[in-house]
């Protein structure tokens, strides 16, 4: 019989492993390769500020400037930089836990990412009653308008 790889039960079906509950939620979740150009930037930038902010170190926020700095397409980089950070300010300072980012080379996303990448994606549509929705799902009615604001300003970066 086979282990799966969170070291949980024995995992197998009619001769066919199956994913433990770990892979299959990661297998459920988009890569960093299913979104554009500008979400990729915005999202490796969430990435450098998120551990900017776990660690204190002041080498992820250089890395935020350069990496925007070097991505091309972006006119005005530290913009984006200060745009994505105060988004990030905002959803940090009203929810009860951390927002848990993944490495900047990570090719997969954390729920926290995921639905980040959501309400950036629906921005960039222009659609305001989704957004509004979409963002009261995701922080609440505490931060709503000003999380509501910061995405629109960084998608129209």
């Amino acid at each position: 019989m086979l282990h799966d790889t969170c070291g949980s039960a024995p995992v197998e079906k009619a001769g066919q492993p199956r994913l433990c509950p770990l892979q299959a939620v990661l297998a459920a979740r988009p890569c960093v390769e299913s979104y554009d150009e500008f979400s990729r930037v915005a999202l490796s930038l969430f990435r450098f500020i998120g551990a900017a902010y776990a660690t204190g170190a002041s080498d992820c926020w250089e890395a935020a400037y350069r990496f925007a700095d070097e991505a091309p397409g972006i006119a005005d980089s530290p913009l984006l930089v200060a745009r994505a950070a105060a988004l990030v300010r905002i959803l940090r300072s009203g929810r009860p836990c951390e927002l848990c980012f993944m490495p900047p080379s990570c090719r997969r996303l954390s729920q926290d990412e995921a639905e980040l990448m959501r309400l950036l994606a629906v921005a960039r549509r222009n659609q305001p009653g989704e957004l509004e929705s979409i963002v009261c799902q995701f922080v609440g009615n505490e931060n709503e308008i000003a999380t509501t604001r910061a995405v629109n300003a960084l998608a129209l970066c």
